[in-house]
């Protein structure tokens, strides 16, 4: 699939209102209380091995607490040019390191997919206030003032990559390079996919999985040298007809946004929320408190 340059410019104003969906409700399922034990550092993300962990039945990852999964895209000042909508989705630099230093003043600890996997499946415990942190669509803030924000803190993040943009130079924003992606990686973060260019994932069809799915897998996979099993869905869309073509690639989890989740495949439809650019550090954390 070929593209031309104003399609790919294009794509770039797409992504300012990309994940659009959001929810303030908490889950009714949220009963298991694992997640409030063996409080650590939040720099002591203790790696975990998930190679003999058993996916558990449904009902089961369902009656697990919800960890709250923040999501985000631009970390930047706002310009003139950026509209009412667009602001939602970029998050001033000060005010997103204020967020932070909230999360770790209110003694969040960040966690991986894999902890968030071996706890789902099994129970297992978790730091005290988990939270997961994502970052999707490449963009260069995210390693020039995203990264060395969360280092400070000791926090480990997510990165949801849409390889199109990899290395690129953008009328509105500029995009990681393979090099910087593959650094995010070796410094104990995960990278995960978000597809090549951010089609809709629910109207995949024929060589959509190829080009959306597989190219951008095998990029990502050459770039860090480790396995893709995360999988983020372009605008936090999905439909339980895919959810089989994730599996069969290997993917363990996949993200949305605040939708419910799937009864049967929960696994494959985790809900995060967008850290709006409108919300203060107190609104975020009431927002966490309302929406897992």
């Amino acid at each position: 699939m070929k593209y031309s340059v104003l399609t790919i410019i294009a794509a770039s104003l797409i992504l300012l209102t990309s994940c659009h969906s959001e929810s303030s409700s908490k889950s009714s399922n949220a009963t298991d209380s694992t997640a409030q034990t063996n409080t650590i550092t939040p720099a002591a993300t203790t790696p975990v091995d998930v190679s003999k962990i058993k996916v558990a039945d449904a009902k089961t990852i369902l009656a697990r607490k919800q960890v709250p999964i923040l999501c985000y895209h631009q970390v930047r000042n706002w310009k003139a040019s950026d509209g009412k909508v667009g602001k939602d989705y970029i998050v001033e630099i000060q005010n997103f390191k204020d967020q932070m230093k909230m999360l770790a003043d209110s003694g969040y600890h960040s966690i991986l997919p894999d902890q968030l996997y071996a706890y789902l499946n099994t129970g297992a415990a978790l730091p005290s206030k988990p939270i997961m942190l994502t970052f999707d669509d490449t963009d260069l803030d995210q390693f020039t003032i995203v990264n060395p924000t969360l280092k400070k803190l000791g926090y480990k993040a997510v990165y949801f990559i849409m390889t199109v943009s990899i290395g690129r130079k953008g009328k509105f924003v500029d995009y990681m390079s393979s090099d910087q992606i593959k650094q995010l990686s070796d410094e104990g973060n995960i990278i995960g996919s978000h597809t090549y260019d951010h089609k809709n994932f629910k109207k995949y069809a024929g060589k959509d999985w190829e080009e959306q799915l597989d190219k951008p897998t095998k990029r990502l996979e050459e770039i860090t040298g480790k396995k893709m099993t995360e999988f983020a869905y372009p605008f936090g869309l999905w439909n339980a007809e895919g959810i089989p073509e994730l599996k069969k690639r290997g993917f363990r989890m996949a993200f949305q946004l605040s939708t419910k989740r799937d009864e049967r495949d929960p696994l494959f439809t985790i809900r995060r929320i967008i850290a709006s650019g409108y919300w203060s550090p107190k609104t975020l954390s009431n927002s966490i408190k309302n929406s897992f």
